[in-house]
């Protein structure tokens, strides 16, 4: 993607959704964090379904590891990978009891100090809770970063650094969030969208796909 597109591409990604959000639902930094940590590997459909059952009972460090291990799993069973998280999440609770006083931290090195918290789950929670214009290169992003030639990139830091270069200063805050939504519902994986694409002008993939065939009448 050429350089002078790249103000285009973001300005008109922010005027079909001025202020995106994430699709994981929470109301405190600390289930933000959680939910993300849950959501690997999984949608954001499936982790709130879980986390509605969960967060009514247990929405804090202290009440989550109050529960265990096993008293987590039962409400989280239906995520994949859910034996796995919740170990994860129990330590990461008493971490945050122990050395955070039960908040959750706002440096990217303390996060990823916290188990089952890579860079992209730092930079999710850098972003959504604190307002920090990070970039977590999920594979949509990856996927969206290489397709349109806006940061390529052979690993998700390669392209988390490039976009952090090219992304102009006025749409960094939002950026990853314009990236994650436009390769899950337009620019998907299989077959982009490209015919309804509103940023296809300055996209560098070259075999566009064309709108499907309408069905022929009887």
């Amino acid at each position: 993607m050429k350089k002078a597109d790249i103000t285009p591409f973001f300005a008109t990604l922010q005027a079909a959704n001025p202020t995106p959000e994430t699709e994981l639902e929470y109301s405190t930094p600390f289930e933000l964090l959680a939910a993300v940590l849950l959501s690997a590997q999984a949608t954001d459909v499936g982790v709130n379904k879980a986390t509605r059952r969960l967060y009514p009972v247990a929405n804090t460090p202290q009440a989550i590891f109050d529960l265990g291990v096993e008293g987590l799993e039962s409400y989280i069973k239906t995520i994949g990978l859910y034996r796995s998280k919740a170990k994860h999440l129990i330590e990461a609770c008493r971490m945050l009891i122990e050395q955070h006083g039960g908040e959750v931290p706002r440096t990217r090195a303390e996060l990823e100090a916290l188990p089952g918290v890579g860079r992209k789950t730092a930079n999710v929670v850098l972003n959504v809770a604190f307002g920090e214009p990070t970039m977590a290169v999920d594979t949509h992003i990856f996927r969206v970063s290489n397709r349109t030639g806006l940061a390529p990139g052979k690993t998700p830091l390669e392209v988390e650094l490039k976009l952090e270069k090219r992304v102009p200063p006025e749409f960094r805050l939002h950026a990853h969030h314009w990236l994650i939504l436009h390769g899950r519902y337009v620019c998907i994986a299989r077959k982009p969208q490209c015919w309804q694409c509103a940023v296809a002008p300055y996209c560098d993939y070259k075999p566009k796909t064309p709108a499907p065939a309408k069905p022929a009448r009887s």
